[in-house]
């Protein structure tokens, strides 16, 4: 059997963060790219203008004020008054073009998940815990907003800061600009020999964080069992358990982030006190203006300040780059069932279907079935049994492609299933599966799922051939009555009427019901069969049910079992038989009475 991924286990990381994947995600701005580029140009101009600052202030204070030129002073203020409103102006259009950006890119990011979680073979869901990947589509692509809106923005700007600001300091004096940078290269070091521990510090916290979510999702789902079987304390201690693993693993990351901070500011204070000595000593020389002195020291001060603030942008990529790595993850995730090069679109169809020497397994090695082969003209009622696991949903959900086989064939009309769309193939199947599946919203809009263009006098009669129009007009606004994410404030039965009226607004050519009435009592149960008869008329149809009781009509019952089908016939023929169909027909009806 294939693993299956819990709350509690950390998951193996499948997509590597390199260059390739720092491109594409880069490639979600290029839609933007107008936007960004006219940013980038007037905060780039911002940048200059506000570093220009120092070097006036020396121009003021080395020849302005010795001269007494007092309107050449008024003049540099105005200069520096206008540089500031500019520099206001510039932050201001900045934040709201680069929101507007970071926005958008993060809606892109999540519509291109979403979209390809739909079309993600359910065996994705069925090995893994909804909570993490809810966090991926949730939480990650959320925190990834800042990085798109400022932190690129913001770390050009920054970079482009240091190289203005290390030209103006050549330009005043290349002597003090050299010792200056003397720490640079320390820090630098540091940063990439501490790189690769941060960054699996962030990626095992993403873990941490996951199962969090993996583990809340499951008990929220599951609050009725807990209650019922009063673990409310027991689940809080494995919810502390996991909370204390993510709380350590977060300030394990943040530890080893910090380290980063309060290097480089030693590091800035030391150049600036090795400066202070310096030009001190050059001042006393009569080697060097106090102007220069007071320039070079506030431009190492506007040096390292972009650098302290690329140390936080860094942090925060470092952080980022672990989601992103769980959300390329989903992303690159394989589809599995895929469609053929060429494949066509599957016409209307009549409904004949054949099985044709199938053989089929989840997992390698491990045979479901084997060599099945059955033919099944349009309109006949077939029903599948067998014991649980012998197969029977499986044969259901070959037919609908949710599983490809391993070898044979599956035809409709004689259209190999393989050879057209799968949209276009599920379009002419209906499905009533075991999950009862009620969506937030009202029970018109529930029913109308089956068949969005479908009015409300066509969901009106889909809702009465399966006799669930009765119980609809009792609930407070009938057919407008609004119901709970999965429809919890519904009984299993009246959630199982709407799934099946669904279904039949569908008005497929093949109707696949499975287990369908497990959780109807036995008069309703008898109620929708009848309902439902006139629709299955002429209409080519799988039934798989536990209640031998309720196929009895069915035209053809398949007993499946020991890889293929070891019975087939009528429920008198099969009775007559004597085989496994008539032993689980004697045990049904001695246990019922």
């Amino acid at each position: 059997m294939a693993k299956v991924n819990t709350y509690d286990s950390d998951e193996e990381l499948k997509v590597k963060m390199n260059k390739e994947q720092l491109k594409r995600a880069v490639s979600y701005i290029k839609p933007y790219k107008k936007e960004f580029i006219m940013t980038i140009s007037i905060m780039l101009l911002a940048t200059i203008a506000a570093m220009s600052t120092p070097y006036l202030f020396q121009i003021a204070m080395d020849t302005m004020i010795p001269a007494g030129n007092v309107r050449g002073l008024v003049y540099l203020g105005m200069i520096c008054g206008g540089i500031l409103i500019f520099s206001v102006w510039a932050h201001a259009f900045r934040a709201k073009l680069m929101n507007y950006v970071g926005a958008s890119v993060v809606h892109d990011l999540r519509c291109d998940m979403f979209g390809h979680l739909q079309e993600l073979p359910v065996t994705y869901f069925d090995t893994r815990p909804h909570g993490k990947i809810l966090v991926r589509v949730v939480n990650y692509i959320n925190s990834l907003a800042d990085m798109f809106s400022n932190g690129l923005v913001n770390a050009l700007m920054e970079m482009v800061s240091i190289i203005v600001i290390v030209a103006f300091m050549f330009a005043i004096n290349v002597k003090l600009t050299l010792i200056s940078l003397i720490g640079f290269p320390l820090l630098l070091v540091f940063i990439m020999k501490l790189r690769a521990i941060h960054h699996r510090a962030w990626q095992k916290y993403s873990d941490k964080n996951s199962n969090l979510n993996a583990y809340l999702h499951e008990s929220i789902n599951g609050i009725r069992i807990t209650q019922a079987f009063v673990k409310e304390r027991s689940n809080s201690r494995i919810f502390s358990r996991i909370s204390v693993d993510t709380l350590r693993a977060w300030m394990k990351a943040k530890l080893i982030e910090f380290l980063i901070w309060p290097t480089s500011t030693v590091i800035s204070e030391l150049s600036v006190i090795v400066i202070y000595f310096v030009g001190a000593a050059a001042v006393a020389r009569e080697q060097l203006s106090v102007g220069v002195i007071v320039a070079i020291i506030s431009y190492i001060w506007r040096f390292w300040n972009p650098i302290n603030n690329m140390s936080n942008i860094y942090n925060q990529l470092m952080t980022n780059l672990a989601y992103l790595e769980r959300i390329f993850e989903v992303i690159d995730e394989d589809v599995v069932i895929h469609d053929k090069e060429n494949a066509g679109e599957m016409p209307d169809v009549k409904g004949d279907v054949s099985f044709r020497n199938v053989t089929f397994a989840y997992d390698e090695g491990e045979n479901i079935l084997e060599n099945l082969s059955f033919e099944v003209p349009s309109g006949t009622m077939v029903a599948l049994v067998g014991q649980t696991g012998a197969g029977k949903s499986t044969v259901a959900n070959l037919l609908g492609r949710y599983y490809d086989i391993q070898g044979g064939a599956i035809t409709i009309d004689g259209i190999n299933i393989q050879d057209v769309t799968v949209k276009s193939l599920r379009e002419q199947l209906g499905f009533m599966l075991q999950d009862s599946f009620v969506f937030s919203g009202n029970i018109m809009e529930n029913i109308r799922y089956g068949r969005l263009d479908a009015t409300d006098a066509e969901v009106i009669e889909a809702a009465k051939a399966v006799n669930a129009h009765e119980f609809i007009m009792e609930m407070p606004e009938g057919y407008h009555t609004v119901v709970s994410e999965r429809g919890s404030m519904l009984s299993a039965g009246q959630r199982q009427l709407i799934s099946l009226a669904r279904a039949m607004l569908k008005d497929p050519r093949v109707l696949v019901l499975d287990e369908a009435t497990s959780s109807i009592d036995t008069e309703t149960e008898i109620k929708i069969m009848d309902g439902i008869a006139k629709i299955l008329e002429n209409r080519t149809s799988f039934v798989i049910a536990h209640r031998l009781s309720t196929i009895k009509s069915a035209d053809v019952i398949m007993v499946i079992g020991n890889k293929g089908i070891i019975e087939k016939g009528s429920h008198d023929e099969l009775l007559e038989l004597g085989g496994e169909y008539a032993k689980l027909y004697r045990t049904q009806t001695s246990l019922a009475q």
